[in-house]
């Protein structure tokens, strides 16, 4: 189902449409939706370079506007329709742990979660439902998706289609390490400064 998914996805991005389908998928990704939107920045922005800012403003306030629908399910809807998301992506056991790290690091985790490859839905249904201040959730949840969204489009802009396989392939890991050196480096400042 997955795969069936990833695949329809791939094959919006080639449609009349696509800024439509990415601004509808962008948003959904932050509340439901499985795919990143990534899956159709990529092929749009090799397919029109000189469109890829277009693209990565879309998608950014697509992804935050649906982050501002994640966290009304987490705030509103937590024990109906957030709790099955989280059961659906098999995150409910670690959510008790998580709501936790919201008391110490609330911020940062929005910020972690929208640059890296961390279900984001995750992150703003959590916000919600541990009443992470409104402003805070909605600054971050901007910077950080409007990050991930324009570096990626702006290795396609400057490198083209090469540097398609390399961004799949790495992207991810990549990312997540600079999201953990990055927060390291505030452990650090916090305690030894």
């Amino acid at each position: 189902m997955l795969r069936r998914t990833y695949d329809w996805t791939m094959d919006l991005a080639a449609r009349p449409h696509a800024m439509f389908w990415l601004f509808l998928v962008a948003f959904a990704e932050s509340s439901f939706f499985p795919i990143p939107p990534d899956v159709l920045i990529i092929p749009m922005v090799l397919a029109a370079r000189e469109r890829a800012w277009r693209v990565v403003a879309v998608a950014t306030v697509a992804s935050v506007l649906g982050g501002l629908a994640g966290y009304g399910i987490g705030f509103f809807l937590f024990e109906s329709v957030g709790q099955v998301i989280l059961d659906f992506y098999g995150y409910a056991a670690k959510f008790e742990r998580f709501q936790a790290w919201y008391q110490e690091w609330g911020g940062w985790i929005v910020f972690a979660g929208g640059f890296s490859p961390v279900p984001y839905k995750v992150i703003t249904i959590a916000s919600g439902s541990v009443d992470l201040d409104l402003v805070t959730f909605t600054v971050v949840s901007f910077i950080s998706r409007m990050g991930r969204f324009l570096l990626v489009a702006a290795l396609l802009w400057k490198f083209g289609p090469p540097i398609r396989a390399f961004i799949e392939r790495w992207l991810g890991p990549l990312t997540l390490a600079f999201v953990v050196l990055l927060i390291l480096g505030f452990v650090v400042i916090r305690y030894l400064a």
